[in-house]
């Protein structure tokens, strides 16, 4: 694709967030806390995908985000691809890998869990990542990640 055609402006370096589901767009940008940052931003949703039907793209000037902060979108939008952009070009392309262990990102879904009913962060083991299964470290609850609350 010419890269005047693109729907959305290129960015000279940073981070392009690539097929993301469309309704998880926004779950994304608050996810990796983009809204704080002072860079310029541009979320776009609802275009055409042929891998998702209707995506989103998030393109952040100068932000190169750690593995950290790529594996906590394994959670909502395990699928998404971030481009690494230096100089126009893509130099290199992200996938998620979803982690042994998710600390502080969602919720336990048992009501009596110790983190619903004390400050403290959650913590959740991933026992099934084809399943995507997670159990809390502290009450054993097993729950889907399709059907977590992020904190």
């Amino acid at each position: 694709m010419d890269k005047k055609e693109r729907l959305v402006a290129a960015i000279e370096n940073g981070t392009v967030i690539d097929h993301i589901p469309a309704e998880k767009t926004f779950q994304v940008a608050t996810l990796l806390g983009i809204q704080s940052l002072e860079a310029p931003i541009t979320i776009g949703n609802n275009f055409a995908s042929r891998k998702v039907g209707k995506k989103g793209i998030i393109k952040v000037s100068d932000k190169f985000f750690t593995d950290d902060e790529i594996s906590r979108l394994s959670v909502i939008a395990p699928n998404v691809v971030l481009n690494i952009i230096r100089d126009y070009e893509v130099v290199e392309k992200k996938t998620v890998v979803t982690p042994d262990e998710l600390r502080g990102i969602v919720r336990c879904n048992n009501p009596k869990c110790i983190t619903n009913n004390e400050p403290m962060t959650t913590l959740f083991h991933v026992v099934n990542k084809q399943l995507r299964t997670l159990k809390c470290h502290y009450c054993d609850k097993e729950q889907n990640m399709e059907d977590v609350t992020l904190v």
